[in-house]
């Protein structure tokens, strides 16, 4: 569409790796305020498969503390987890006082993965819509600072992705059978992302939406973000702020300017 921002142009390696190392040196600097201030950092990093998830958390924590930050992506809930409470099995890993943890999907799952492919039923899906804010309300006002970026790609770049993995002998521990439907499902999960950004989208736990169909554009301003969002002493005063055609709040008018994927 004509009112869709196009992306910022492709970068070369070498660029790509000097813009990132000096975002990764912002984020050590960030890491050690967060420990001296005992602050908790939580970061949700949601998506469409192939979406580059993966990339843009390593791209994160590759220079961090590995003491102080935890990646949690959890497997298929256990019998026992089935019949608990929601929410009971991510409060566990919720950070503590000199954290940061990133989240590699997370509670949202119920509102994706799981409504579309059926491992929930569509009134558990409901009770979560309903539920979700509330929780994320009580995590903030314990302190946590939670930060929730989207990240959407095409059909089309998702097709490519997808062949890549089946390709690539280092990739094929990302391949599931989940993967093999994401093409099939294509439209469900449009719904189902539409509908999980419209009802947990609050002031006070905000969606930020990716336009990931460049990876290293996508990860570059999502590190941009985050360090804009959080204050910490000896911020570079030359910091660039997020492209706002890369990452952006979400709100309806993403769909009537096609930056959110059809």
């Amino acid at each position: 569409m004509k009112n869709r921002p196009p992306l910022p142009q492709h970068l070369s390696r070498h660029r790509y790796h000097a813009l990132l190392v000096r975002l990764q040196i912002e984020l050590v600097k960030l890491q050690r305020s967060v420990i001296e201030r005992g602050q908790r950092i939580l970061v949700i990093v949601e998506g469409r498969d192939a979406a580059g998830k993966d990339g843009t958390i390593k791209s994160i924590v590759e220079h961090l503390s590995p003491r102080d930050t935890r990646i949690v992506a959890l497997g298929p809930p256990s019998n026992r987890e089935r019949c608990s409470w929601y929410f009971q099995r991510h409060v566990s890993h919720l950070p503590a006082a000199g954290e940061i943890v990133l989240f590699n999907r997370s509670w949202y799952n119920r509102a994706g993965v799981e409504r579309v492919m059926n491992f929930c039923t569509k009134k558990e899906t409901e009770e979560f819509l309903e539920t979700v804010p509330g929780f994320e309300a009580m995590i903030e006002r314990s302190g946590i600072t939670l930060l929730k970026y989207y990240l959407d790609i095409s059909k089309q770049e998702q097709k490519r992705r997808l062949a890549d993995r089946q390709r690539d002998p280092l990739k094929q521990w990302k391949l599931s059978p989940i993967d093999a439907k994401a093409q099939k499902l294509w439209k469900a999960y449009s719904e189902a992302r539409d509908k999980m950004l419209e009802r947990t989208h609050t002031v006070t736990s905000p969606w930020t939406v990716v336009r990931a169909g460049d990876k290293e554009h996508a990860r570059l301003n999502i590190i941009r973000d985050v360090l804009w969002r959080l204050h910490y002493p000896g911020k570079h005063r030359r910091l660039h702020r997020p492209d706002p055609a890369v990452v952006f709040p979400y709100d309806k008018a993403c769909y009537e300017r096609a930056l959110i994927e059809a």
